[in-house]
């Protein structure tokens, strides 16, 4: 498929991220020609590689309740952490996506957070504000990666629709690394709705049993899944 238009590398600068007790050096990436928000590259040195494979990427979505303030109603903030850890050894990109609550807004995602202390979990909450479950389109995060010259990943997510976006839009994801599952009471309920909408959780870490409607489809077949580390 042919690469799709738009997405140019703009400012870059080099900005050291704590880790631990230390820093790692990272290179922040902003772009022109996306949908307008101010999306951004991080690009990870990590130890030396063999160029000839794959480069290894996580797509975050922002999250600021849980990437900023460390809230425990998701797994966000713990999801970031780890991919900063392991691209900081391995070497990568990081492309943090401006699509709060996956891409409702903020105001919005907090007036979903209403509705689920009433019982309704995150996907039918935001029907019920008349927005859809999940508002994201990942071509941008392919327009950033083609931007970058960089085609051929290892994808760390646990989300088949980002593996079957990016392949759509010309990207060869070559493999997919599974993140971790972060489970804590406040956010066993979002988890569980995650796995009923197709996420590759292990359902035995939330204590339920796999949703009988995912069996072994498609979706969860796009690629090989290699085990955390």
């Amino acid at each position: 498929m042919a690469e799709i238009p738009g997405g140019a590398c703009r400012a870059r600068d080099p900005v050291p991220i704590t880790i631990g007790k230390g820093q790692a050096p990272a290179e922040f990436i902003g772009f022109d020609g996306l949908d307008g928000a101010e999306h951004i590259a991080i690009r990870f040195a990590g130890r030396p590689r063999d160029v000839s494979q794959p480069t290894l990427v996580r797509l975050h979505s922002e999250c600021l309740t849980g990437d900023t303030f460390s809230s425990t109603r998701c797994d966000c903030g713990q999801q970031l952490a780890e991919a900063i850890e392991q691209l900081t050894e391995e070497g990568g990109v990081l492309l943090y996506l401006r699509q709060e609550g996956r891409g409702i807004g903020l105001y919005s995602k907090l007036e979903a957070y209403r509705l689920q202390d009433r019982g309704i979990d995150t996907y039918a909450a935001n029907r019920q504000l008349g927005l859809p479950e999940d508002a994201r389109d990942f071509n941008l995060a392919a327009q950033m990666l083609f931007a970058l010259k960089v085609n051929r990943i290892r994808l760390m997510t646990n989300n088949p629709d980002k593996v079957a976006q990016l392949r759509a839009a010309g990207i060869e994801v070559a493999e997919v690394r599974r993140t971790g599952v972060f489970v804590t009471d406040a956010n066993r309920a979002y988890l569980q709705a995650k796995l009923e909408h197709r996420h590759l959780l292990d359902a035995r870490l939330l204590g339920v049993s796999s949703p009988a409607k995912l069996g072994a489809t498609a979706e969860t077949s796009l690629a090989k899944v290699l085990p955390y580390g």
